[in-house]
């Protein structure tokens, strides 16, 4: 099994989510102490889908994210450029548009979507504004932005708590569950080095989106930010 490591070369990123594809959702689940669903449900309610809403879920991996949206009537594509992420979505939800896609080189149109969302995915690239850019690109105008990341808790106590679970408690808890524990090691250390709410915002303004905000969830362990394409 391997690894990514923070340099995050796109082909060792997709390597390590082949390999903990077949677990990946129900590993997430507990990982998570149970809060993935909860985090769904509001970046959900962020994007507000809608019948006949075109939406792109971009890091789609097995459909999770997207199921929802789906399910509200929207059409919705979901994109990953890990061939074991489709594989195990195409198995598990065989009736949602799976298609293999680079988050910094999408094959689809300018202006092609109503809205585009990325769940637990644009900390795994290795050019976040370029992945910005061409989600701006093939926004329609009007249209929206919603990420789901992993991002800073804003009580110190508790952040300092959730720091020491993130390199401790969470690769031992991998260990007893996931084919390739190593791959969360990564992802604990990918998260410590993400920037916490407000630098992502500024990131996510300087690739042209505006009237950027961000709901916290779970006092800042996870950050929805959402922006729109004047």
């Amino acid at each position: 099994m391997s690894r990514a490591n923070l340099n995050k070369d796109p082909d060792e990123v997709a390597a390590m989510f082949d390999g903990v594809a077949k677990r990946y959702d129900l590993v997430n689940d507990l990982l998570s102490l149970g809060q993935t669903k909860a985090w769904r449900r509001a970046t959900t309610a962020t994007i507000a889908p809608a019948p006949g809403m075109k939406i792109l879920d971009i890091a789609a991996g097995t459909g999770s994210s997207s199921q929802p949206l789906f399910e509200a009537g929207a059409d919705v594509i979901a994109a990953d450029f890990s061939q074991g992420m489709l594989d195990a979505g195409k198995k598990a939800r065989p009736h949602l548009a799976f298609t293999k896609a680079d988050a910094l080189n999408l094959p689809f149109e300018a202006n092609s979507f109503d809205c585009v969302t990325i769940s637990f995915g644009l900390r795994n690239t290795n050019d976040v504004d370029k992945a910005l850019a061409e989600a701006f690109r093939v926004t329609k105008n009007g249209g929206r932005l919603v990420i789901a990341e992993f991002s800073q808790p804003t009580w110190r106590i508790f952040r300092t708590i959730y720091m020491n679970y993130l390199m401790k408690a969470l690769p031992a808890i991998a260990r007893r569950t996931s084919s390739n524990p190593d791959a969360y090691i990564y992802l604990a250390e990918s998260i410590r080095a993400w920037p916490n709410q407000s630098a992502l915002a500024a990131r996510i303004e300087g690739a042209g989106w505006s009237q950027v905000g961000w709901q916290n969830l779970t006092f800042g362990v996870v950050a929805v930010h959402r922006a729109l394409k004047a």
